[in-house]
């Protein structure tokens, strides 16, 4: 017998012997009535089949800084072997664009799970025994049709990363969802919200939020709760004016609020002192106000004018005062016309 040097002549090798096997199965069937020997056959295959399979899955194996990585992209597996069990060390799954549909029960057998990258795929729910993976730190689901997550995940007690960004209709989140006390980065863009869930809001460690490219009309007025927030995407929403407690979220650095309904900005943001990047571009805002051109480069570019965003709210939030004080001079103005003894 020759010996094969690679998995992939294995493979191969496993392949003739099951196609022989059933060539053998489908003479025994026709020579005779005894079934038993037959069950039998049909059982190695099953075996042989199993084999071949965790061979294939088994040259997806790669290691990366000390961790076992299972890596599948660009190849069809709708779904995933039972088999895949025997594999339970591995610490990070990253399988793209392979149109799988679901992630399987037995994921719950892989306890030193690490990460669990499945985005770009079909994937329509999230089972409950994902709950059971205590280790586990990162769930990247984006770009699936996701339209549920189970209150089971608040059981990812080390959960520190969740993406589920473009599931399209996914609208709600659980109330459990709260006790994920060490979530830091959480991306809901591209999704069905229309109010800012208070489970998200009490997060307790929630550093980075993106809910870009929702159907936001309002954001909750005590959106100072979220102590630690420094980077928050409101992008694309029909929000048409902001909280004024906005102004009390202290950890705040960026905060985008482009193609939205806004007509003002209220006047505390200009305390914030450690806001760093604001945009506020294309809102209808009711002012309309420019930054001196010597502020702005001659030939400025995308990157440019963002930088300014800072500059422009602070110069239409004194615009606006400047207006308001206009205004009630006028007034004052006509109620001692009005009343000489005023």
């Amino acid at each position: 017998m020759a010996v094969y040097s690679s998995v992939s002549s294995i493979k191969a090798l496993w392949e003739t012997r099951i196609r022989k096997r059933r060539d053998e199965d489908e003479e025994a069937q026709r020579r005779t009535e005894r079934g038993g020997a037959t069950g039998r056959s049909r059982l190695s295959v099953g075996v042989w089949e199993d084999r071949a399979t965790l061979a294939r899955l088994r040259e997806k194996l790669q290691t990366e800084d000390g961790r076992l990585i299972l890596r599948i992209e660009k190849e069809e597996w709708k779904s995933l072997p039972g088999c895949l069990v025997q594999l339970s060390q591995v610490q990070e799954w990253q399988i793209h664009r392979t149109g799988l549909l679901k992630i399987p029960h037995f994921i719950s057998s892989f306890e030193s799970l690490l990460v669990l990258d499945l985005s770009r795929n079909a994937i329509t729910e999230v089972p409950k025994q994902i709950g059971k993976l205590i280790r586990l730190k990162e769930l990247l689901l984006s770009y699936n049709r996701i339209q549920h997550v189970p209150e089971d995940l608040s059981g990812c007690e080390s959960l520190e990363r969740l993406e589920l960004a473009m599931n399209r209709d996914l609208s709600q989140l659980p109330d459990q969802f709260r006790n994920l006390q060490r979530l830091q980065r959480l991306d809901l863009s591209m999704n069905d919200f229309s109010v800012l869930p208070d489970c998200v809001v009490a997060l307790p460690a929630l550093e980075w939020l993106d809910m870009g490219g929702n159907r936001l009309q309002h954001l909750p007025e005590d959106i100072h709760r979220m102590e630690t927030l420094h980077t928050l995407w409101l992008q694309r929403n029909e929000l048409e004016k902001l909280p004024e407690n906005i102004s009390r979220m202290l950890s705040l650095d960026t905060l985008v609020l482009s193609n939205n309904r806004l007509r003002d900005i209220p006047p505390l943001m200009e305390d914030m002192s450690k806001l760093r990047f604001v945009n506020f571009r294309d809102n209808p805002l009711t002012l309309d106000v420019a930054l001196p051109e010597e502020t702005t480069p001659a030939e400025e570019d995308e990157d440019d004018r963002e930088m300014f965003g800072r500059e422009f709210m602070h110069m239409y939030i004194q615009e606006a005062r400047k207006r308001a004080y206009a205004v009630l001079n006028v007034h004052r103005v006509n109620q001692t016309n009005e009343d000489p003894s005023l």
